[in-house]
């Protein structure tokens, strides 16, 4: 376990150029992968499983297939609708694919880091997927190229493409086990050989992974969203510190370390995750539902209506409103057309954008003591902007409850975090946190009431919380290292 080294930090400043998205955590990747032994469009299957898992990253996408001799890929920046068509997908023809939608958190935002990653190699070719990130890849990195290697990204998953090249000799599952006990870090991949799909998940489970069945087709996904919008069956979550491999014999199951444990990603269950997912046992949907009931028995209040942030405040705002007997209502209407790349051209039109993409439901609202719900506070931006929204809208108070403990931390392992200094909740105090966002009251969950939603003996990576993480990263990778410069 390591704690965050003290830093110095700026005082916290609200003027940050307001955007929705910009005042939560960014989503970190999707990955999904299939293995056919019968005759199926492999590349429209993964369309549609990447499709389901486009909230986990929209910069980018990739489909690489492999025919059982060769593999062929595509990617482009942008969203998965808009990077493949009809005439891709069907030029990507073979028995097995994976795929990936990115968001970059580390290496620059631009196609050549887009993934899948092809490389060739002594034993053929491999594709691989990532999400998380490996906190010790500058390293390992700079070891490879003093050793001769050429990198073509910026992107830490070629070091490990590059870690299993390099034991080629010793046989593809040798390789992997080796290069994989070298990195440390989050990581949920799936690889594609010629003959293989293979899927490793690190050894504190950080990220997720789980294992699904189309007939007797096996399919790879980080969520189970993504299994349920292709037809496929649950099977189980890949393990902590397991290895599978999918081939013509089936499925295959290496454990590489014998620490593992499972401590995933908090915030999977709080925003990153699907609703409709079902990830390491816990029911999204229904742990969202239990922080709000929660977060009303921590912190009640009297008031006319509940209304939930879009979208993951809303399982939230129905349990504390459930909980409380105090009605559950519309508070703000989304325009599903205005996408992460909405151009908003001088800061005065910035700091009205809020209205473009949410507006709030006034005859909700007007005249009425409104319970504001949503499932994070990061920069405080979007806050201060609903809270004054919603008194425009006629509220005569507005009482904001949020259904997670202060994030004060940022994260290492596969989220786009701000900076500390960027952290209202590392800056200020409860109260002037309040005073900030203008609200007439504000309380968040506590650490006990997160887990206690949660509802299982799980344990979870709190490090946004706590400071406390269950990957010690060397003291020299900060936050700087981790995130490179775009270019």
């Amino acid at each position: 376990m390591i704690r965050e080294s003290n830093r110095e930090v700026m005082t916290y400043s609200p003027e940050v150029p307001f955007d929705i998205e910009d005042d939560k955590f960014k989503d970190e990747c999707g990955v999904f992968g299939i293995y056919s032994t019968e005759t199926l469009d492999v590349a429209s299957i993964t369309y549609y499983g990447l499709y389901a898992l486009q909230h986990r990253g929209q910069e980018s996408a990739g489909i690489a297939v492999s025919n059982g001799e060769s593999i062929e890929y595509h990617k482009a920046m942008g969203l998965v609708a808009d990077v493949f068509n009809k005439d891709i997908i069907s030029s990507l023809k073979g028995i097995s694919a994976i795929g990936h939608v990115r968001y970059s958190t580390t290496g620059s935002s631009n196609v050549n880091n887009a993934q899948p990653i092809l490389v060739k190699y002594k034993l053929g070719t491999i594709a691989i997927a990532h999400n998380g990130n490996l906190v010790n890849d500058d390293v390992i990195r700079e070891l490879l190229e003093d050793g001769g290697c050429i990198f073509q990204t910026t992107n830490d998953s070629e070091v490990l493409l590059n870690l299993i090249a390099r034991g080629a000799k010793r046989g593809i599952e040798r390789a992997l086990v080796d290069a994989i006990q070298a990195v440390k870090g989050s990581y949920a991949i799936v690889m594609l050989t010629e003959n293989k799909l293979i899927g490793v998940r690190d050894p504190n489970g950080i990220r997720p992974l789980c294992i699904g069945k189309l007939n007797e087709n096996y399919i790879l996904c980080s969520e189970s969203c993504a299994l349920d919008a292709v037809g496929a069956e649950f099977v189980r979550d890949v393990r902590p510190g397991e290895i599978v491999i999918i081939d013509e014999m089936g499925l295959k199951s290496i454990n590489f370390s014998e620490q593992a444990k499972n401590e995933i990603c908090a915030f999977e269950y709080i925003y990153f995750a699907r609703p409709d997912s079902i990830i390491d046992g816990i029911d999204v949907y229904t742990a969202r539902v239990k922080a709000g009931e929660q977060l009303y028995s921590e912190s009640p209040i009297e008031a006319d209506v509940v209304i939930g942030v879009p979208d993951s405040g809303i399982p939230a705002a129905t349990g504390f409103a459930e909980a409380s007997g105090i009605p559950y209502g519309l508070g703000f209407i989304k325009n599903r057309y205005v996408g992460r790349t909405f151009i908003t051209p001088s800061q005065e039109i910035r700091e009205k954008a809020v209205s473009v993409k949410l507006n709030p439901l006034k005859v909700n609202v007007d005249g009425k003591r409104v319970i504001l719900i949503d499932d994070s506070i990061v920069r405080g931006t979007t806050s201060r902007r609903l809270v004054e929204s919603l008194r425009k809208a006629g509220a005569t108070e507005v009482h904001f409850r949020v259904a997670s403990p202060v994030v004060k931390y940022p994260c290492y392992f596969g989220i786009d975090t701000p900076y500390r200094k960027e952290l209202i909740g590392a800056q200020l105090d409860l109260e002037s946190i309040r005073q900030e966002i203008g609200a007439d009251s504000l309380s968040y969950l506590s650490m006990e009431g997160l887990l206690k939603s949660l509802g299982t003996t799980n344990k979870f990576c709190l490090g946004c919380f706590k400071g406390v993480y269950p990957v010690a990263a060397p003291m020299e990778t900060a936050k700087d290292n981790l995130e490179k410069p775009n270019n």
